[in-house]
């Protein structure tokens, strides 16, 4: 399957790169502060259409033009989960931090999962029980063991301006315990630098599937831990999650817990 996904998903980085590259790239809003483009619909669109076509019996979970799913994941079916522009704050300013993340899902677990930046051109590709790989190498989390030796990445939800509280409170926290955070717009490309150790951790909250599928499990290929906010599993449909190299993954939960009191 890693060749279907990296046909499907170079395919559909084309788009990208040629609405990047225009003069001027038309927003609409979902929501304030959430955008949408042209591009994401059509990236969904061509990704949409080549499963479809392939695998007709496939089910499809994506960020813009899919139905809210509604009811429990089949384990007797396969699902594509698709984000087709990860990132789109940062791609409507041209700030070449963005991707396509496409995972899947069998049996209630992702498989495979696959996430690409079309414009540094960096692939990343896990696979269950093999490893996982930046560019066709294996990547690795870091071996860090201290909080406050760790650089730390973030993203702050949309509702932010509306409800700061909670979301500042575990930011200014992390910013006193840690040496470093960083915020860089696309929780699928902060799951991939933490599995490659360039990051230790990150958090961030209200989250959907799509953001998440591929790049957990990516993080978990390279050997790190994912939970969400409580230290359970319910990270894809939770809206919490928590990634690190495993080692400062305590130290993390509970910082989050003394905020959420």
């Amino acid at each position: 399957m890693k060749e279907i996904l990296i046909k499907i998903i170079k395919k559909a980085s084309k788009i990208l790169e040629k609405y990047f590259y225009s003069l001027n790239i038309e927003v609409d809003f979902k929501s304030k502060n959430n955008p949408v483009t042209q591009a994401d619909k059509e990236s969904e669109e061509i990704i949409k259409e080549f499963i479809s076509k392939k695998f007709p019996n496939d089910k499809i979970i994506c960020e813009e033009s899919c139905p809210t799913i509604k009811e429990e994941i089949d384990p007797h079916t396969r699902y594509w989960v698709i984000d087709p522009l990860d990132g789109t704050v940062n791609f409507t300013h041209k700030l070449p931090i963005f991707c396509i993340s496409i995972g899947i899902i069998e049996n209630k677990e992702i498989k495979e999962g696959i996430v690409y930046n079309p414009i540094t051109k960096d692939l990343y590709y896990a696979k269950k029980g093999t490893g996982a790989y930046k560019n066709n190498k294996k990547i690795l989390v870091s071996k860090i063991e201290n909080l406050y030796n760790s650089l730390l990445v973030t993203g702050f939800p949309y509702y932010t301006y509306k409800n700061p509280k909670r979301v500042f409170k575990l930011f200014n926290k992390f910013s006193t315990k840690a040496q470093a955070i960083r915020r860089l717009g696309s929780a699928a490309l902060d799951l991939c630098m933490v599995a490659e150790g360039i990051f230790e951790g990150f958090w961030e909250e209200n989250l959907k599937i799509w953001d998440v599928a591929a790049g957990s499990l990516i993080v978990k290929e390279a050997g790190g831990k994912i939970t969400d906010y409580y230290g359970g599993d319910n990270y894809l449909f939770g809206k919490t999650i928590v990634a690190s190299n495993g080692k400062i993954h305590n130290q993390m939960l509970k910082i989050i817990r003394e905020c959420m009191k």
